[in-house]
């Protein structure tokens, strides 16, 4: 399809229009619906003058593409060129600290290699071609990602990737092959989560599987061979959804408090489960919980929870009301439980690590573009602000790289909980100061600073996912005095 060639004015021509970036814009059919009324189109500095500073001092770029405002575009002035981006779909961004060092031109770094080049810029181009334009629209209906989105992350194998490596992963290919397989490690992982969290709304991103995160390994490594078989095909394939429910009302993160009881019958051939789940990521949508896993059915009801961020995440209470599972649904040894929660813990407090600084890092962006826009008392707000973010990730997702993992489980479980803890405190810290820079706009769902309010909600939200910071904290010292050798004086 060709595209229209639009005319050419000369600056004295467009005296009834509007100039923004060098494009002419006719409102004259537009002006009495404007919703910030028709006043501000008739201010001296508008018609017919360049408007490009006080177009982006009230509007995001992206609203000249939507349709019903590109329909007002009728021309562009004469040997003048567009020069305004918000960046180009698919590639790292230009804007100070808004991408990782290795991502930045003239920095290296040790870790990442050519496939991890290839699937960043694979998974870059997928987020913001497929999941990022439903994105905003579903984190305010409070929808779960689109039946779209999920097919398509099932057919590059996006929903295996965010699993890590494993054997889940071999004969598939992964990102139409920008990484193999059996290269597949968890600076891939890593890559993967970030970039899914770019798409920048909390909640929504949650609905792009975030329970199946935590729901699947524990099948992966614990479930016996016939369970695996049956659950991981239609999992990874996106035809089922898996949560983990531990959370209860009574318990939080006390896991050994727990009061969902189950039975064996006398036969010994099911279990007889009763009990509660609370806020349960997924677990509206869900097909499945462990460690025993209980597929929907009689017994099993689940119904939505409202949260501070997004009800697209599918937070849900679950009741279990005299539910029949058999025995070869347990996953594991019996009595074993705590193991495999506590082990599983680590890889889900490590992605909500990458996730927040990567929204770390966009927060950041808006805030560098905003303050290198706004001008307060005729100056740039430039000037005003000083941001600086730091974080040991990559240390640890190296040391994952080389342990088992039964050794990640003994040696990083400490290390991982105090990174969660210091992660989310930065996250928290970033969010409040952008709102602070932004003004009334960082607490406006829509608009300019509609990514640093949703930050607001939503990085509060990760200091409790995965255990809360007063718990991880203490328990990342207990963890560290173990190794403490008990010869050693002042």
């Amino acid at each position: 399809m060709a595209t229209k060639t639009l005319p050419t004015f000369t600056r004295e021509q467009v005296a009834k229009w509007i100039v923004i970036d060098s494009n002419v814009y006719d409102v004259s059919r537009f002006k009495d619906i404007h919703p910030g009324g028709v006043a501000v189109l008739l201010e001296d500095h508008i018609p017919g003058q360049d408007a490009t500073e006080s177009f982006y001092s009230l509007h995001r770029h992206e609203v000249l593409k939507r349709p019903a405002y590109k329909r007002l575009h009728i021309g562009t002035i004469q040997g003048e060129e567009s020069v305004i981006t918000s960046g180009e779909v698919g590639q790292p961004s230009q804007v100070p600290f808004a991408e990782p060092t290795w991502l930045s031109d003239g920095f290296h770094s040790p870790y990442y290699k050519e496939s991890h080049r290839r699937l960043q810029l694979a998974m870059r181009k997928f987020v913001d071609e497929v999941v990022k334009p439903e994105a905003w629209v579903r984190e305010e209906s409070g929808e779960r990602a689109s039946p779209q989105v999920m097919e398509a992350m099932a057919q590059l194998n996006v929903i295996a990737m965010k699993m890590g490596p494993g054997p889940h992963l071999k004969g598939l290919t992964l990102m139409n092959g920008a990484v193999l397989p059996e290269e597949f490690d968890y600076f891939h992982d890593l890559i993967v989560h970030q970039e899914l969290a770019r798409q920048g709304q909390r909640g929504y991103g949650d609905s792009l599987l975030s329970g199946l995160l935590i729901g699947l390994p524990p099948i992966i490594h614990f479930g016996s061979p016939a369970l695996k078989a049956r659950i991981i095909p239609e999992v990874l394939s996106g035809k089922k959804v898996l949560c983990l429910a531990v959370t209860e009302a009574f318990s939080g993160s006390d896991v050994s408090g727990m009061r969902t009881r189950a039975t064996k019958t006398p036969d010994g051939k099911f279990w007889i489960i009763n009990g509660t789940k609370k806020w349960i990521t997924n677990g509206t949508c869900v097909n499945g919980i462990t460690v025993i896993l209980v597929e929907r059915g009689e017994g099993v009801e689940t119904k939505p929870i409202k949260t501070m961020y997004s009800a697209s995440a599918g937070t849900a209470y679950i009741t279990l009301d005299n539910v029949k599972v058999p025995i070869e649904n347990t996953i594991g040894p019996e009595d074993n439980g705590m193991f495999i929660i506590f082990s599983n813990f680590n890889h889900e407090r490590w992605v909500i690590c990458a996730s927040a600084t990567v929204l770390q890092r966009l927060i950041i962006e808006e805030v560098f573009k905003w303050i290198n826009q706004r001008k307060v008392f005729g100056k740039p707000l430039v000037s005003q602000a000083v941001i600086r973010s730091k974080s040991w990730v990559e240390n640890v997702t190296h040391q994952m790289n080389n342990m088992s993992y039964k050794e990640q489980a003994r040696k990083l479980a400490g290390p991982i909980a105090l990174l969660k803890t210091h992660v989310t405190n930065c996250a928290l810290d970033t969010a409040r100061e952008a709102v602070q820079i932004f003004g009334g706009r960082g607490v406006t769902k829509t608009g300019m600073g509609q990514y640093v309010e949703q930050a607001y909600r939503g990085t509060m939200f990760d200091s409790i996912l995965g255990g809360a910071e007063s718990v991880l904290g203490d328990f990342g010292v207990r963890q560290a005095l173990k190794d403490m050798p008990s010869n050693v004086r002042l």
